[in-house]
């Protein structure tokens, strides 16, 4: 029979043993780990980001065209030890981090082209870059806020990396050209990237993406389900007669045919759509026809857009928007070419609504207060990252870079030749990402 003090003795090396087992295992992190160590190193990291985004932001470069954009980005992945895959979708940038422990696969994603605007900011590192762009010269300007998105994400990339010892999981870093949409004639953006394979080799869990937007400083907003609209552009060609502007009777006016065709346009959302639930927006941006005023032409070209949420909405305008034009052009004597998507189209950004209300707790504890967590209206905009949620769950989101002291419902909006991003706000684009990635990885939301 043990004695009492064999017991003690057996305790003793009982707790030891127990201490040694665990002292002795591996300690493995949670998304805490990184969000407490987000919190103490971004204002560092804001600096770098900073310095990255004014860059981009001076040396912007049109669709299919980022040939130095994509270079001054690889270079800053190599830096970190990532493996970089270049040359995706024509200028594309995908790196891989694999973390030390198992995990799901995390997708975030960066836009990297500038549009044909000439800058008016007046900032210190605005943009004096000019090109050629459909036949005409242009400038070129980050006036969307995608230098912001990129700087964002190599700022994610850095900090991750960092810490890659303590990620269970993988991260793709997606750098994508075109989102504006490739010159006419060619392929680029998600779908061509999708296309080269980006996910066949390693397909994500899920994706995440984020806008700029004017709105206050360090607001999040989002959506569940169809959050921007389906695009499609249009193009319809016109032909008449061409005929002396004196004597129209000797000619078919293609003039006069597409001034009712865009009339009768109009009709279409108004009555012939049920719009109860989901609406829908048909626009005429561009009208050419005719050299001089005396002169009624033999042909005029339409262009515009489409938008909607719905597919088989979408499919009742193309139809009807294709008859009206061709009957009335018929009616009056002439013709109507209809083309419908005109080079590239976008479906639905529709986020995933499983994994938005998983991650809504996450983002609350991003934003300075509840109020700057705001479920937002449908936008009629429409993004290429609809390609990339049609593969995997999506989720993306919109962040206010409205310089903290002005009015954001009176400055300049995207695509605005003064459009302006606060460079403070990309601190919380950074945190809401290593959030949303640390959070799914660990499987804690």
């Amino acid at each position: 029979m043990p004695t009492l003090q064999t017991n003690s003795l057996m305790k003793t090396l009982y707790s030891f043993l127990i201490f040694i087992l665990f002292t002795s295992l591996p300690v493995f992190a949670s998304s805490e780990y990184f969000v407490e160590a987000i919190d103490q190193e971004s204002d560092a990291l804001l600096k770098k980001i900073t310095t990255w985004r004014q860059h981009l932001h001076k040396y912007p470069e049109l669709s299919n065209r980022e040939f130095k954009t994509a270079k001054y980005i690889e270079q800053h992945l190599r830096s970190l030890g990532l493996d970089v895959k270049t040359g995706i979708a024509k200028t594309g940038l995908v790196a891989m981090l694999k973390g030390d422990k198992p995990g799901p696969l995390v997708a975030l994603r960066a836009d990297m082209d500038a549009l044909p605007v000439v800058e008016q900011t007046g900032l210190p590192f605005a943009s004096t870059e000019k090109t050629t762009f459909n036949g005409l010269d242009v400038g070129v300007m980050h006036a969307c806020g995608h230098d912001a998105h990129m700087a964002i994400l190599m700022g994610v990339a850095e900090f991750f990396t960092k810490h890659k010892t303590e990620l269970a999981g993988s991260i793709m870093f997606i750098f994508q050209p075109a989102e504006e949409g490739p010159p006419v004639g060619e392929e680029g953006g998600a779908k061509l990237m999708l296309k080269e394979g980006i996910f066949k080799e390693n397909k994500p869990d899920v994706v995440f993406g984020l806008h700029v937007n004017p709105a206050p400083d360090g607001v999040i907003a989002y959506r569940e389900g169809p959050t921007m609209a389906a695009a499609d552009s249009w193009k319809i060609i016109v032909t008449g007669k061409q005929a002396h502007g004196s004597a129209p009777w000797a000619g078919v006016d293609p003039i006069m045919i597409s001034s009712q065709i865009v009339s009768a346009f109009n009709t279409i959302v108004s009555r012939k759509l049920d719009i109860r639930n989901l609406p829908a927006v048909i626009s005429v941006g561009s009208v050419h026809g005719g050299v001089r005023s005396n002169i009624i032409p033999n042909e005029v070209v339409m262009e515009g857009t489409v938008r909607t949420y719905d597919p088989k909405m979408r499919e009742k305008i193309i139809t009807e928007m294709t008859t009206l034009a061709k009957s009335t052009a018929e009616m009056n004597g002439g013709s109507a070419e209809v083309i419908i998507p005109n080079g590239s189209n976008y479906p639905v950004t529709i986020n995933d609504p499983d994994l938005t209300a998983r991650v809504l707790p996450i983002l609350k504890n991003v934003v300075a207060s509840k109020e700057y967590l705001v479920r937002t209206d449908r936008s009629t905009g429409a993004e290429d990252f609809s390609y990339y949620a049609q593969e995997v769950p999506g989720f993306f989101f919109f962040l206010g870079v409205t310089e903290e002291g002005k009015d954001w419902t009176k400055v300049a909006g995207n695509h605005s030749p003064y459009f302006e991003v606060s460079d403070a706000s990309l601190d919380t684009g950074v945190k809401a990402f290593v959030h949303l990635t640390s959070g799914f990885l660990f499987q804690e939301y």
